[in-house]
């Protein structure tokens, strides 16, 4: 629609996720209309996370160093590992403040339909700490989706041999929802982790 310089950054920023053309439209005339110095900023930014952030080489979290910060802390447990599919994943259960253990970032879910299976993930190296015989629980937290079942069932058929308890967190209502409004497999869920009060 548009030429040349305008038209190549909204063709870049439909490229990534969860942006539209109509917010990729917006978002390069923001950026054509913002304030040099902003635009430095964020080009800075961007330039500064290729080059500085890897992957922590013990859990595969983001990092700036060899390990992530969550590794590095003494203060955690060693006994408790919990998996999630993506980083994004740490930080959701690190806001709720009840987790102390360790993580593993498998970096995605079993897909066959994407061609993603097993040895796409980080399971390999889940499995080698796993062995070092510390652990005594497993707690997966993969989503809860038809991948992140896949993946929590492959899972715990791997890991139950080893005699490490498995867990799975629970699912079900969310606080302030309403019962008329929830799908068949989240009721179904919330009835099958019903717990006594």
């Amino acid at each position: 629609m548009y030429e040349g310089a305008i038209q190549d950054l909204i063709d870049e920023l439909g490229r990534l996720p969860g942006v539209g053309p109509k917010s990729a439209q917006r978002i390069a005339f923001h950026v054509l209309s913002a304030d040099p110095a902003d635009v430095n900023r964020l080009a800075g930014a961007l330039r500064k996370v290729k080059d500085l952030v890897r992957f922590c080489t013990t859990c595969f979290n983001v990092a700036e160093s060899e390990q992530c910060r969550i590794c590095r802390d003494p203060r955690r447990t060693d006994e408790v590992i919990c998996v999630v599919e993506e980083p994004k994943d740490v930080v959701a259960i690190e806001r709720t403040g009840e987790f102390r253990g360790r993580y593993h970032v498998l970096g995605g879910a079993i897909n066959p339909l994407e061609g993603i299976g097993p040895d796409n993930l980080r399971i390999r190296e889940l499995m080698s700490r796993l062995s070092a015989g510390t652990i005594r629980e497993l707690i997966l937290a993969t989503d809860p989706n038809t991948e992140g079942e896949a993946t929590a069932t492959y899972l715990a058929l791997m890991v139950k041999p080893m005699g490490i308890a498995v867990t799975r967190l629970a699912s079900g209502l969310p606080v302030g929802g309403d019962l008329e409004y929830a799908d068949e497999i989240t009721l179904g869920r919330a009835f099958e982790g019903r717990r006594a009060v």
